[in-house]
């Protein structure tokens, strides 16, 4: 289809996709030329010799419900070692009789999530909601109130351990961050010298190492009758480790504001915090919401590391399910199983983070 424009010429009008139709929009997309068409065919090729035996393996030879031993005689996948295991999974070695009140604390932090994800949502009601649910849930959790049995936070272990050490650490690694990279774009030099310190140590040495030594040898130097909760040791060294990478990244994101933002602040007598909160943030921190949001998933991953800390999060419980003699030989379910919840919540942050950004760039 071609359109004749003011000076005499003519040019290509792409029709609407609908118009084209299925074989229409086939052509153009998979059969274009040799190539895309030479493509599309080993692509799908592949697919056919890959799709059809997972299907088949996961769906129609596998088993919801038999014992280890029934397993070992399909040829398909084995659910049952999810379905046999599946409380053990998600809430360790808390209290059997008890594991309705992690649920409900999970729910009601779910809830709150959800909530919050709408920008209309974010006033004084909700920081209120936040600080009454999170009360809540630290009593459902602990107990010791209400008539509810205290449970020590080392049988804390499974899923809320993991959305534990993952929300609240990301929560409070991102305001810690936001400031070291303030510190450092600092014309203060005792300030700056200390967050390029901080934050090009903690960036050179591996997230295990910062929990090898929070668990292991920090306690060493506390005074004798002194512990701290090893739980916390662990969240507060996701949290430092978290924050030197947010910094770094925040940091590029001030460097991008031009001197006429800075400038045209100045002009209208605004300090420097002022300067800071109304102008250069809100623009800074909206161009970096892609890597932000990298590095919150990167983190909410690397939270899985605790289990070598002997902490009983999510992956660790499941290793603890496979090391049992009857279920050995199916970690490739177990495993599959956890990818899929680790990946909800990764694509979770990843999709909010699309919104939000597309949302703050139609504003600004």
């Amino acid at each position: 289809m071609e359109e004749t424009v003011q000076n005499g010429s003519s040019r290509e009008v792409k029709p609407p996709v609908a118009s084209m139709g299925i074989i229409g929009w086939v052509r153009k997309n998979l059969f274009k030329g040799w190539l895309s068409s030479f493509l599309t065919v080993i692509t799908l090729y592949l697919l056919y010799n890959v799709i059809p035996p997972i299907f088949k393996w996961m769906f129609i030879d596998s088993v919801w419900s038999t014992t280890g031993e029934g397993c070992r005689d399909i040829g398909g996948a084995c659910w049952s070692i999810i379905t046999d295991n599946l409380r053990f999974i998600l809430f360790g070695f808390y209290p059997y009789d008890q594991q309705w009140r992690p649920l409900i604390a999970m729910l009601m932090l779910f809830g709150l999530l959800f909530y919050s994800r709408d920008r209309k949502h974010w006033n004084k009601n909700l920081g209120y909601g936040w600080i009454l649910g999170l009360f809540v849930m630290g009593l459902l959790m602990g107990g010791g109130l209400f008539g509810l049995s205290p449970v020590e936070s080392t049988k804390w272990s499974g899923l809320p351990l993991t959305l534990l050490l993952s929300v609240f650490g990301l929560t409070a690694a991102y305001p810690l961050g936001v400031i070291l990279a303030l510190g450092r774009q600092s014309k203060m030099p005792a300030i700056k010298l200390l967050c390029v310190v901080y934050i090009e140590l903690i960036r050179g040495v591996p997230l295990i190492s910062l929990l090898f030594m929070g668990s292991i040898i920090f306690p060493l130097f506390l005074p004798e009758g002194i512990t701290i909760n090893k739980i916390l040791r662990a969240q507060v060294a996701i949290i430092l480790f978290t924050a030197a990478y947010i910094a770094e990244v925040v940091r590029g994101g001030l460097q991008g504001m031009t001197r006429g933002q800075y400038e045209a602040a100045e002009s209208l007598g605004l300090s420097y915090w002022l300067t800071m909160r109304l102008v250069i943030l809100p623009q800074a921190l909206k161009i970096v919401i892609p890597p932000t949001v990298s590095i919150l998933i990167s983190a909410f991953k690397d939270t899985s590391l605790v289990a070598i800390i002997a902490l009983f999060d999510l992956l660790r419980t499941t290793q603890t399910v496979l090391s049992n003699p009857k279920w050995m030989g199916f970690s490739a379910e177990a495993y599959l199983f956890i990818a899929v919840l680790y990946f909800l919540g990764c694509f979770s942050m990843a999709n909010y983070g699309r919104k939000l950004e597309k949302e703050l760039s139609t504003e600004l």
